[in-house]
């Protein structure tokens, strides 16, 4: 099997650098690169160059129109049977490629999504970030450990589909608003087979500062809601927690109903309480530990606002 490896790429060139040296060590080798540089201002047209003599590399350049889009237009090109989505701030495990194609050859697969993971040598920062955005005490592990792989819906940073499944569909249909989340769901409707492949994780090396991390977070909460605009099943009880979260702590901050405050207060400190011993048991780190839970909190009160945000804004303009 061909693997088409496509990667958009905006303003980060050393974080592909990363990622292209981390390709150059896959036990399986029948992959090429495809790179679509999205408009940046930050060119990585001279790292993907100087790759190009020890792998199978092309460079396109297109004025920016979105990862969603920049990853169609690599489609579009790739000559691969199977074409593999991954972010440019990731770096693959040298394994890979080879579990993946374990995985697509044994279980049948047309389409997969892969988990996320902080590699030992990431910041403190960067650690706190993927725990809040793996753990079972702030997502329930749906970005990577499931028991049922089938309910998976992929995401962007580590995803792929085989060429007759894009043939047959098309691309991504949205440039930046959850549009991972809509081709996933569009996938299964259609009867193709899309499962979660644990084995086939990647280290995501988050560049976030607390600041941008809300952001996202924030911004992760109104593309649910954009999903929802195709596919109008797409918002879950699940994905209503993190708003109950954050309503919940409104109220308790503000006292709201004594009768039930020191309730509410321990179950605050008991979770609060399972996010650091967890953390401080996953990276073996104090700091990392608090900051996990500040992270945390920050993951689910920021998704929880956006959300909430896009509903009213749908339904004022529905």
């Amino acid at each position: 099997m061909l693997f088409s490896v496509i990667i958009p790429v905006y303003n980060r060139p050393e974080e592909l650098r990363e990622l292209l040296t981390s390709l150059l060590g896959q036990t399986y080798s029948q992959f090429e690169v495809i790179i679509v540089e999205d408009g940046s201002s930050q060119s990585s047209q001279s790292v993907a160059e100087s790759f190009q003599d020890r792998l199978n590399l092309h460079y396109i350049y297109q004025e920016n129109s979105g990862q969603g889009f920049a990853r169609n237009h690599g489609m579009e090109q790739a000559k691969g049977d199977f074409f593999v989505i991954i972010d440019s701030d990731v770096i693959l495990p040298d394994f890979y490629l080879e579990k993946l194609n374990e995985a697509i050859n044994n279980r049948n697969l047309d389409a997969f999504g892969g988990p996320d993971a902080a590699k030992e040598d990431f910041s403190p920062l960067q650690k706190a970030m993927d725990y809040a955005m793996t753990s079972f005490w702030t997502t329930g592990g749906i970005r990577g450990k499931m028991k049922d792989p089938g309910k998976y819906q992929a995401r962007g940073f580590n995803m792929g589909v085989s060429r007759s499944v894009f043939e047959d569909l098309g691309g991504f249909v949205d440039p930046n608003r959850g549009e991972d989340i809509e081709w996933s769901i569009r996938i299964k409707k259609t009867g193709y087979k899309l499962e979660l492949v644990e084995e086939a994780f990647v280290y995501h090396k988050r560049k976030n500062t607390i600041q941008s991390f809300a952001k996202q977070a924030f911004s992760f909460g109104q593309n649910r809601v954009n999903v929802s605009r195709f596919h109008p099943g797409a918002i879950k009880l699940v994905h209503l927690f993190p708003s109950l979260f954050l309503i919940f702590l409104l109220l308790t901050l503000v006292g709201y109903l004594p009768s039930t405050l020191v309730f509410q207060r321990f179950l605050l400190a008991f979770w609060g309480g399972m996010i650091l011993l967890s953390a401080i048991s996953q990276t073996h780190s104090l700091w990392t530990g608090f900051l996990a839970l500040l992270c945390s909190v920050i993951q689910l009160c920021s998704y929880g606002l956006g959300l909430l945000v896009e509903l009213v804004r749908k339904t004022l303009y529905a």
